[in-house]
């Protein structure tokens, strides 16, 4: 693999050449899709060769100024020497979308042609400068069957159709805007649509419309709705206006993404547009909506002001998941939505930054770029920029918006000029700040804090630690440290937000009249690990009166993980589990607070999973956990037995999202105990009208290994069989089944007429699931459920090698476990290194993790 050669940041270097316009004329075909990209290039640096991006097609000609060119055709790159400081260039290509199964460049999704072309798939469709800071004006011809191909659809506005010969007919679209290539997007079928507008600010009418696969219009409503929720939101609250006269959200099954924010045609994976009650959980109803916003929001964040390169791409998308966690909090519950985004990151982000693929959410170097597009760049940026709200207040941080689009619209730029903007807005300094960007890894505040009862003195004393990852001549972070103090009673005395800049910080609080309980790093103020020695005592004080409702959940995290971890401890000093009545005691005052957010309460109900406790420790006894676990959910069940089922049958009588939570929550505390009959769950499934219902009762009936089990299976499979995104559920609880059986199971399924391994939806649902959530099989100790994936992931590297990638990182971490299973899992990574066609993508993965 010696040709795969990284590339890295510090080597950057602006276009040699640029193109201003390109005409793209699209003639589709299944197997010869014909391709004529007729570019404007103009030179920018004398003494170079045009140098394009393009690989797997067939190059039918090359033109230059209407004349055939001389070229040369290099691994993955076109060359051509001695052209004009400007000129019209003319490639021809053919390509193959029924046979690209990588799913990037031009495919067919389910008999409909789509595109996906960020990162770097638009050198797929033709020769090009496939490159962020290359912007072009677009305009594109398609043609196609009219027959099967009513819709031919593309960026921009609509500018002219008609009739062709032999049953074909064309549409021409044109993006006023220029782009990078990543953006370019095109969708030929037959769908139905849902049409609708909006009414901008100005009063400008956008006309909206949803396109999907035919039979599921009714399935729509919910995508539009929190389409233009988005745009009214977008308005309010940044003063951002959409720009085109139309917008267009089409809707595919065949997908390696969740969606992607094409300018003016943004294509989505169905799991995130399709939803009904019946069909879609409510989890389902906000992630729709929640990715509905993220990809609107991209216009102004990611189109309209774009990257300068792919280093920077959290300069797009930590910025719009920071928008569209705050749409989500502005429309929903905030401590709920806070606490979603505060376990990605402890459970799964946390996880990367001590595992192989460390890197600060600006990286230094790749060598695929798909294998970016991580919890660091989305959610760890999204975490800076929340930690620059923090510091600049809302009033300076849109202040600093403002004059980051008033300087850099229709530009391609970078994460310091966006600070830069903040900055100059805010007349705060934040060029400590800028460290968040290019130090990996994940700090650690080790905090101690004295009480002087006799000058009424409290002082904290707060030591920041950085890790390893982050270089040799790492420096301290600015940390913004959110504090609140308790009195006895749960009165607030203090709350405020620190500033913790230094490896060694004190602060000092007088006039106390007694020592306060410390509720630390409120609302996860910064992506930071905490070490304080909590007592029992003060974590269920916050629980009761911390004035952040995410601050009482992260109390009860900390609570029950104690719990867990002193269990495990006994298990290995040979002694006996037992748990603290205090414990039981403060989750049944949870169940028990009328007044107390139902939401919140679920979440509280939640207990920690496997994986999550993993990410609390450096290193773990595997086993010893899940049996300290397992007990400790038994003896929780067991002493809130009573008000479980009471708040259950209480709650069995309200039809609300938030009820459901609760209820569900309820329910499977209750499964896990061993405490709930199969009467229970067969009649919640039985009646249930809603499919966060039906779900439930399935995982409490393979949590409480019920017999019914696989007789509610087979019959939710029976009604369910013919609708993908439901299948995908059904595949996921499959392979979250514990029983020794579950690896037969798996390859039985993967032979099952709802399932395709070309379909990323259904490997993330079976194999996926089954390597990040079934950690007891996944990590079992004769290493079959590595083996399980490996041979998988040998398989998905010659379809489709950028889900295989994706999947394959629990495999990847194997840090925290004993020598047996660590010695188990690099075995199965030798053996895909060892593959002669090993992809890129897997490459750069498998390779980092040997070399760990």
């Amino acid at each position: 693999m010696s040709e795969l050669q990284a590339k890295h940041l510090k080597d950057y270097l602006a276009p040699a050449f640029t193109i201003d316009e390109l005409q793209l004329n699209v003639s589709l075909a299944p197997s010869t899709t014909r391709v004529v990209a007729t570019s404007q290039v103009r030179r920018c640096r004398e003494g170079e060769p045009l140098l394009l991006d393009g690989e797997g097609f067939k190059l039918v000609s090359v033109k230059v100024n209407g004349q055939d060119a001389q070229f040369d055709v290099l691994p993955g790159q076109l060359k051509l020497d001695s052209v004009p400081d400007s000129f019209t260039l003319e490639i021809e290509t053919q390509l193959d979308p029924v046979g690209n199964t990588s799913l990037e460049g031009l495919y067919m999704s389910d008999g409909a042609y789509c595109t996906q072309c960020e990162a770097e798939g638009f050198r797929r469709i033709t020769y090009f400068l496939d490159r962020p800071d290359v912007l072009a004006k677009y305009r594109v011809r398609i043609d196609a069957p009219k027959a099967g191909f009513p819709y031919l659809l593309s960026n921009g506005n609509k500018v002219e159709a008609g009739e062709l010969d032999g049953d074909r007919h064309y549409v021409v679209w044109e993006d006023p805007f220029p782009k990078p290539s990543y953006l370019f997007a095109l969708v030929a079928g037959d769908f139905d649509l849902l049409q609708d507008s909006f009414v901008t600010q100005s009063g400008r009418n956008v006309a909206l419309e949803v396109f999907v696969d035919k039979g599921n219009l009714h399935k729509a409503h919910h995508a539009m709705a929190s389409l233009k929720k988005s745009m009214a939101w977008d308005e309010s609250r940044f003063g951002l206006e959409y720009d085109l006269d139309i917008y267009m959200i089409v809707a595919v099954d065949f997908f390696n993404m969740g969606a992607m924010e094409n300018k003016g045609l943004n294509i989505f994976n169905t799991k995130y547009v399709l939803a009904d009650t019946e069909s879609a959980t409510d989890d389902d109803f906000h992630g729709i909506e929640s990715v509905v916003g993220h990809e609107y929001f991209h216009n102004w964040t990611g189109n309209r002001v774009t990257c300068r390169d792919w280093f920077q791409l959290s300069l797009k998308e930590g910025l719009t998941v920071f928008r569209d966690q705050e749409f989500s909090s502005d429309v929903g519950s905030r401590a709920v939505n806070r606490i979603q985004a505060i376990k990605v990151i402890k459970n799964q982000q946390f996880a990367e930054d001590s595992g192989p693929m460390a890197h600060p959410i600006r990286p230094q170097s790749v060598i695929e770029m798909n294998n970016f597009y991580t919890v660091t760049v989305y959610n760890k940026g999204a975490e800076v920029i929340r930690m620059m709200h923090t510091l600049l207040g809302e009033a300076g941080f849109q202040a600093g918006m403002k004059r980051y689009f008033e300087r850099h619209d229709g530009q391609a730029v970078t994460c310091d000029d966006f600070v830069a903007a903040m900055e100059d807005a805010s007349g705060v300094d934040l060029s400590q700040f800028r460290l968040w960007y290019n130090q990996a890894g994940t700090p650690t505040l080790k905090v101690s804090d004295s009480f002087d009862a006799a000058s009424g003195e409290y002082r904290l004393v707060v030591l920041q630690q950085l890790p390893p990852q982050a270089g040799d001549d790492a420096k301290p972070m600015h940390i913004p440290f959110d504090v609140e103090l308790l009195g006895d009673d749960g009165t607030s005395i203090v709350n405020k937000v620190l500033d913790v800049k230094a490896a060694h910080n004190e602060f000092v609080f007088e006039g106390l009249s007694a020592r306060p309980v410390p509720s630390l790093l409120q609302n996860f103020s910064a992506p930071v690990k905490l070490e304080y020695d909590f007592t029992t005592a003060q974590l269920i004080s916050l629980m009761r009166y911390a004035s952040a409702e995410v601050a009482r959940w992260e109390a009860s995290v900390s609570l029950i993980s104690r719990a867990i971890w002193d269990n495990v401890n006994a298990l290995l000093d040979g002694g006996d589990m037992a748990l603290d009545t205090r414990v039981a005691d403060a989750f049944r005052a949870v169940l028990l607070d009328a007044e107390l957010d139902t939401e919140l309460a679920a979440e509280i109900l939640n207990i920690p999973s496997i994986n999550a406790l993993i990410e609390q420790v450096n290193s773990v006894n595997f086993d010893a956990l899940v049996a300290a676990r397992t007990f400790v959910l038994e003896e929780l069940s067991a002493n809130l037995e009573d008000e479980l089922l009471v708040r259950y049958r209480e709650l069995q009588k309200l039809d609300s999202a938030p009820a459901r939570a609760l209820k569900n929550a309820c329910l499977a505390l209750l499964a896990r105990g061993g405490l709930c009959p199969e009467e229970m769950v067969e009649s919640q499934f039985n009646d249930s009208n809603n499919m966060t219902d039906s779900l439930a009762a399935l995982g409490a009936a393979m949590a409480g290994e019920l017999d019914c089990l696989d007789s509610l299976l087979a019959r939710f499979e029976q009604r369910w069989v013919d609708t993908p995104l439901v299948m995908d559920k059904w595949f996921m609880l499959q392979a979250s089944r514990q029983d020794d059986a579950v690896l037969g199971r798996i390859d039985a399924l993967v032979n099952h007429k709802a399932f395709s391994l070309n379909n990323p939806n259904r490997v993330r649902s079976l194999i996926g699931c089954f390597a990040a959530n079934n950690p007891v099989q996944f990590h079992r100790e004769d290493g079959e459920g590595y083996l399980l994936l490996t041979r998988y992931l040998k398989q998905l590297n010659g379809v489709n090698p950028q889900v295989a990638a994706r999947i394959i990182t629990p495999l990847i971490q194997f840090g925290k476990f004993d020598e047996g299973r660590k010695q188990k899992m690099k075995a199965c990574l030798n053996e895909l290194l060892a593959m002669p066609e090993l992809s890129r993508d897997l490459f750069e993965k498998v390779s980092r993790a040997l070399a760990h």
